[in-house]
């Protein structure tokens, strides 16, 4: 059975406490790298995979994208994406990402944020995504950083007074199932190394344009002075890539 946390009542409120659940894209730490990594949206079709809040497709939608399609396991995540953009015209389903079947070449733009971690099989979905994509399309996602994913921990080593000492990476070959810690509830995550994540991309018949692991902006750090340490390893990775 496919992962659905966020429509554990406990676990969909404390997303929503997160900046970026609170704020949108602003507030979220990569963004002003991902947002450069995009094509230009104006007369596109666009699908956003693991769209949660709509943040996403309301970007691309008032960026001029003639039909946006957000897809989202979660129910409570499709009304809350509902509820955002309520005044433009996306288009929301219910659906696992994997589970995607839409016809071949439809979209100009297949876009996903921080989805693909949660996945079983990546092979699959990224040779799917190609199908569905039209020549020349673009395909952009981000995705949690090996480095970050290797051990289920996710977390720094502390001293005795609970100072961060440094982030600890073990068992980076081991490409299986971690079972992590986030928002105080246990979720699935599966571990890849940087090799595997690429060369997926490349198998799946396209051309990558563009790798980032972002750190927060000037403004970020401003704003939210507490992710100062994620200036001390990646916690994401970000690809950019076109169909062959």
């Amino acid at each position: 059975m496919k992962q659905n946390k966020y429509d554990d009542n406990n676990f969909f409120e404390s997303y929503g406490k997160m900046p970026r659940s609170i704020d949108g894209l602003n507030s979220a730490g990569e963004w002003y790298i991902l947002r450069k990594m995009l094509p230009e949206f104006q007369g596109k079709n666009v699908l956003d995979l693991g769209c949660g809040y709509g943040w996403h497709c309301i970007y691309a939608k008032q960026q001029g994208a003639e039909n946006v399609i957000g897809i989202d396991l979660s129910q409570k995540m499709i009304d809350k994406a509902k509820e955002n953009s309520k005044d433009l015209a996306i288009d929301y389903k219910q659906m696992a990402i994997e589970d995607i079947n839409f016809e071949p070449e439809r979209f100009d733009v297949v876009f996903s944020s921080l989805a693909f971690h949660y996945l079983k099989e990546l092979k699959t979905v990224f040779r799917k995504i190609n199908q569905t994509l039209k020549k020349g399309g673009s395909f952009v996602f981000s995705m949690e950083h090996p480095v970050f994913t290797s051990r289920a921990e996710q977390d720094w080593f502390t001293d005795e007074s609970e100072n961060r000492l440094h982030w600890p990476i073990d068992n980076y070959q081991d490409e299986s199932k971690r079972k992590s810690q986030f928002l105080g509830h246990k979720v699935t995550k599966y571990h890849r190394t940087l090799e595997t994540i690429i060369n997926t991309v490349i198998q799946s018949n396209f051309d990558i344009r563009e790798i980032s692991e972002p750190k927060p902006s000037e403004e970020i750090l401003k704003k939210y002075p507490e992710m100062k340490d994620e200036m001390r390893r990646p916690i994401f990775i970000m690809i950019s890539a076109i169909k062959k």
